[in-house]
């Protein structure tokens, strides 16, 4: 009798750490051997260790500190601010559908629109700051959130919906008891991406701005000063380090609540 093919387990969380920090290994010895080397100016690309060395320094730093901590600021906001938004906003649109029809042309035409593209805008009808980045990190950080609500609840078992109803449930109680527990991871997901983006935006709004205070203006200055590659390549640094932090942390929280999920999208498979 013919046994089935046992399916190709994936890697360990050992493995799969060792294989991230051996990328990392090889980026940072190729922009080291290209700093030492001369094939690159040292203007444009210092080598890695001088920038690696400099990220350290920079923890000592009150002003880059300081500047860290604004931009984590409009980030928790924006962030927390989106889910109080699109979640609420997605169960309704999900789960209704002649509002979906009514609204659904006004968020297909909004969502193409890049959110970098409003920073002028904003920057004139709002001043700097956080009164400035925050809305535009909701704006763009709702729509991961709200179409992952939406994909979630359009996955819910009908017949747990149903089994429901037949006992005298009204459609909020459904939606409350049924539908959104099961729509919940994929909301988990859709508030990861969103917090990435969000973390991208605030950078990214501080940088293309031009002023007020946060992590993507300590690089924007740094740009615009003589040798300043090296602080550019440290804040970018730091920048990729919030974000990888703020990410696995997501994750593990993910996987620790939601760990019924993973399991039963692996039986189903």
């Amino acid at each position: 009798m013919a046994h089935e093919p046992t399916p190709p387990r994936g890697l360990s969380r050992p493995g799969k750490w060792a294989r991230g920090a051996a990328g990392v290994a090889v980026l940072f010895l190729a922009s080291e051997a290209l700093g030492r080397a001369g094939i690159v100016d040292r203007s444009y690309l210092p080598p890695a260790s001088d920038v690696t060395a400099r990220a350290f320094e920079l923890i000592g730093d009150s002003d880059f500190l300081f500047n860290v901590r604004v931009t984590l600021t409009a980030w928790a906001l924006g962030t927390l601010i989106a889910i109080a938004v699109a979640v609420p906003l997605g169960l309704v649109l999900g789960s209704i559908p002649a509002v979906n029809t009514a609204i659904r042309a006004i968020v297909e035409f909004l969502r193409p629109i890049p959110s970098v593209a409003l920073i002028p805008l904003a920057g004139l009808l709002l001043g700097s700051g956080l009164k400035m980045e925050v809305p535009l990190i909701v704006y763009a950080s709702s729509w991961p959130i709200l179409f992952n609500t939406m994909y979630g609840l359009d996955d819910v078992d009908p017949t747990a919906k149903e089994t429901l109803r037949s006992f005298g449930f009204g459609r909020t109680q459904v939606l409350l008891r049924v539908s959104l527990p099961s729509a919940a991871p994929f909301i988990a997901t859709g508030v990861r991406l969103a917090a990435s983006i969000a973390l991208i935006l605030a950078v990214g709004t501080e940088i293309l701005s031009g002023f007020g205070d946060g992590l993507g203006m300590f690089i924007a200055q740094a740009g615009n000063v003589p040798d300043g590659t090296r602080d550019v390549l440290a804040g970018t640094v730091w920048a990729g380090c919030l974000g990888l932090i703020i990410d696995t942390l997501l994750v593990q929280a993910e996987n620790r609540v939601f760990h019924w999920h993973k399991a039963q999208r692996s039986g189903a498979s």
